[in-house]
């Protein structure tokens, strides 16, 4: 297993998963409310900055690797999963936005082994409607987990409309994955 920047980054992201949803456990007398939640923003906000950053270094270093490229991506669905159960548990996030948006990450991901499996990968390559959901996501869930105003602008309601917005992209990019899928899919199959 090689170990560089860009991996040891992507672990630094998964350890930080405990930390964003720890603070939500700790006790009401230990921080108030906003100073948590702020908290809670702010690592996430690093955590998913480090998901850009890794990927970066990797190909301006040429340090890119078949474990980094599987760990990548394990981390941003850890990440983006913990914390929509955390806004589930916080009433922040409706249930169904959480299972579209889980949902399709255990999909697409099955449905990408499948396809390297088959020989196929190239089929279910990421595609710019994946990187848009991405962004939504990961500007929306920091807005939710802040919750408060800030500097006179609704950061809670910019946060729902975002995670509409990214629910939405899930399903269209779902459904573009296995529309490219499909004749993959029939013709290693029949």
């Amino acid at each position: 297993m090689p170990f560089n920047l860009p991996i040891f980054l992507t672990w630094l992201r998964i350890a930080m998963i405990p930390m964003v949803i720890g603070l939500f456990y700790l006790p009401d007398t230990w921080m108030s409310l906003p100073v948590r939640d702020a908290w809670a923003a702010g690592a996430f906000i690093v955590a998913a900055l480090t998901d850009w950053f890794d990927g970066w270094l990797a190909r301006r270093w040429n340090q890119t690797s078949a474990f980094g490229a599987f760990l990548d991506p394990v981390a941003d669905k850890l990440m983006v999963s913990a914390a929509l159960l955390a806004l589930l548990n916080l009433d922040r996030v409706d249930v169904m936005i959480a299972l579209i948006i889980i949902g399709r990450e255990i999909t697409i991901s099955a449905l990408r082994e499948w396809m390297a499996q088959l020989g196929a990968s190239a089929s279910v390559a990421v595609h710019w409607l994946g990187k848009f959901k991405t962004a939504a996501q990961m500007i929306a869930i920091p807005c939710l987990l802040y919750h408060e105003d800030l500097f006179g602008i609704p950061v809670a309601r910019v946060g729902l409309v975002l995670i509409v917005v990214a629910a939405i992209l899930t399903v269209w990019s779902m459904l573009y994955y296995l529309r490219r899928a499909w004749p993959v899919i029939l013709e290693k199959t029949t």
